[in-house]
């Protein structure tokens, strides 16, 4: 049996699975929300931790720029293992015990990084620490899937924002507290004690039990002249699936491309004014999480999707093409707010396929993501001394491009199951809880 399978999705509901949420804990929804935005603040920060401190670390561990490409290859290939084993484990031990493990594995990371004496230590820890952020992710993005029922993309895309939020501050607040005379390593004992800090309130809020959200419309609910269909759909929304993972893929492909390369990519601009767009491009992100939170489910969720990828593609082709100075710093503003909202939409549009199943699906998704930022990050720099950096910023629009097109690609797959589709039923649902 697929791990996205189980009797649930079959056969009959226990009374268990459709026991209101907050009976089955004593935590209520709004603090298991505010303790997941701290979390998602708490992955941002640290996933700009050493990208913000390079300069630094470079010179304390006399390595090269492509040294520092191991700890982001480490740091990502053991986010992608955090986020899909986190999706599995909660399935045997619970995300009680395994959201508690994601904020000890950054605690214990970063305290290896503020002790590390030689560079394979500091490489260590940095990678435990991104297998913590990546089952952080990926449990906290279960969480709310099933807390919300309906609406998820509306949630998920504010959920998301906090992860834009502390991805946004790091770079900023790191800067000032060098520039004052802090030493990185304090910077790092502070962040690991954050996670200490979290590890409690993040057990409490892995409580929450699967909760199956309205069903997805399917060729079940009504009588159907022929059993074909019905037998296409397992297949159907595995290919479905596979082609959300592939979007996702491109879209974190996009971003960390950007989010690499941009200060490079603007070396004809001054190093303050560069430092600036990559913060803009971030503080776009979340802009566009907080709008996708208002407004998203009044809209089909692929139609709105592939809308917001086809205006950062746009965007960022205009910029590179056409733009300079303040017009093209603009520009890349203006992308950071049409991809804002692409990686929850995706996740939401991914759970509403298996409704049942939110912590294997949020597992197998985001671990999928992280193909993307192993591969092309480390592609542009290969490319650049030969085509420039340029190439990697058309390079990433054109990712961008190609993820709201597998979106659609994969509402035409789940179509033969009912695919998803703008939520109707909001209000009812926010009145029963």
């Amino acid at each position: 049996m697929s791990p996205l399978e189980s009797p649930a999705r079959v056969g009959a509901q226990s009374p268990a699975t459709t026991t209101p949420t907050t009976t089955a804990t004593a935590t209520p929804p709004r603090a298991i929300m505010l303790v997941s935005y701290a979390a998602f603040i708490l992955a941002g920060w640290t996933g700009l931790f050493v990208p913000s401190l390079i300069r630094g670390l470079e010179a304390d561990f006399a390595r090269s720029d492509a040294e520092f490409g191991l700890v982001y290859l480490v740091s990502a290939l053991l986010f992608a293992a955090g986020a899909l084993s986190s999706g599995l484990a909660s399935g045997l031990v619970g995300r009680r015990v395994v959201n508690a493990a994601a904020a000890l594995l950054i605690a214990t990371g970063m305290a290896l990084e503020v002790v590390a004496p030689t560079w394979p230590v500091f490489v260590v820890g940095a990678g435990l620490t991104g297998a913590g952020c990546g089952a952080i992710v990926s449990v906290g993005s279960s969480i709310v899937m099933d807390l919300a029922a309906s609406g998820s993309g509306s949630k998920l895309s504010l959920l998301h924002l906090f992860y834009s939020v502390g991805a946004l501050v790091a770079p900023v607040a790191i800067g000032v507290l060098v520039s004052l005379g802090t030493g990185w390593r304090p910077i790092a004992a502070a962040t690991g004690l954050a996670a200490l800090a979290l590890a409690q309130p993040l057990s409490r809020a892995g409580a929450v039990p699967p909760r199956p959200r309205p069903a997805v419309p399917s060729s079940s609910a009504a009588p159907s002249s022929s059993t074909e269909p019905d037998a296409r759909t397992p297949n159907a929304l595995r290919l479905a699936l596979a082609a959300l993972g592939i979007a996702i893929a491109c879209y974190v492909a996009a971003e960390s491309g950007v989010s690499s390369w941009l200060v490079g990519f603007l070396a004809d601009e001054p190093l303050t004014a560069a430092t600036l767009a990559l913060s803009l491009f971030w503080a776009g992100i979340a802009a566009g999480r907080v709008t996708a939170s208002r407004i998203a489910d009044r809209f089909d969720p692929i139609r709105f999707t592939a809308s917001c990828t086809t205006a950062g593609g746009l965007a960022i082709l205009i910029a590179v093409a056409f733009a300079s100075g303040p017009l093209r710093i603009g520009l890349f503003l203006a992308a950071g707010f049409a991809f804002g909202p692409v990686y929850p939409m995706i996740m939401s549009v991914a759970g509403s396929l298996f409704p049942h199943r939110a912590a294997a699906v949020a597992g197998i998704v985001t671990s999928t993501g992280v193909v993307g930022s192993i591969s092309y990050p480390p592609l542009v720099g290969l490319v650049a001394g030969v085509v420039g950096l340029g190439a990697g910023m058309v390079g990433a629009a054109l990712l961008i491009l190609t993820s709201g097109g597998t979106v659609v690609v994969a509402g035409r797959l789940a179509r033969g199951h009912g695919s998803p589709k703008r939520n109707t039923t909001r209000t009812g649902e926010r009145g029963r809880r």
